[in-house]
């Protein structure tokens, strides 16, 4: 009796082992296999230095979504590093354009379409994407920074000096050597 308990037991082993793995797949996601292998395909790509075909790799892959938000902002911000502002403007364009994104991940996104207008040197749309987020709480501190940058090359002084105290008392940095220069760059 003994000797078949201990045969039984590599039976039951492996008959809950085929039990779990049928559970598993029936609750998987349908092409989660699929799109994890896109993504280290995709990483593999980036590892071995060659971005162009990471970011095809990606942008197959990825639907706007929720799950996909960051992924969205990293290839914005990977095109837009490489030069290739009008296509970051375009992703980033498009996830604005979504009405399912939370407040935190639509400023997220306004804030790197800032930064692609800023690299396109279209400074007046930057400058009011910018004054959105000071209308919110989020990247308030980022958002003065590139408000400053703007005024500055706008040689905007007057409004470069506001700014400059409000990151001030916003980021605990001190800004008067700034603004002391400011004031100069106005005399």
């Amino acid at each position: 009796m003994l000797d078949l308990l201990w045969l039984l037991l590599p039976v039951a082993a492996a008959s809950g082992w085929i039990v779990a793995r049928r559970s598993e797949r029936h609750t998987r996601r349908p092409g989660s296999r699929d799109f994890s292998a896109r993504y280290f395909q995709g990483l593999n790509f980036l590892l071995n230095e060659q971005p162009d075909k990471a970011i095809e790799v990606f942008l197959r892959m990825v639907e706007v979504d929720s799950d996909t938000v960051e992924m969205h902002l990293a290839l914005g911000n990977l095109f837009r590093r490489r030069g290739e502002v009008d296509r970051a403007i375009r992703i980033h364009q498009n996830l604005i354009a979504r009405p399912t994104l939370s407040k935190e991940q639509r400023s997220a996104a306004l804030l790197e379409l800032g930064q692609d207008y800023m690299r396109a040197g279209w400074l007046d749309r930057a400058e009011s994407l910018f004054e959105e987020l000071l209308e919110g709480n989020a990247h308030r501190v980022p958002a003065l920074r590139h408000l400053l940058d703007i005024y500055q090359q706008e040689k905007d002084w007057d409004k470069a000096i506001e700014v400059a105290r409000r990151l001030d008392s916003e980021s605990g940095q001190s800004m008067k050597p700034v603004i002391a220069q400011f004031h100069c760059e106005l005399a």
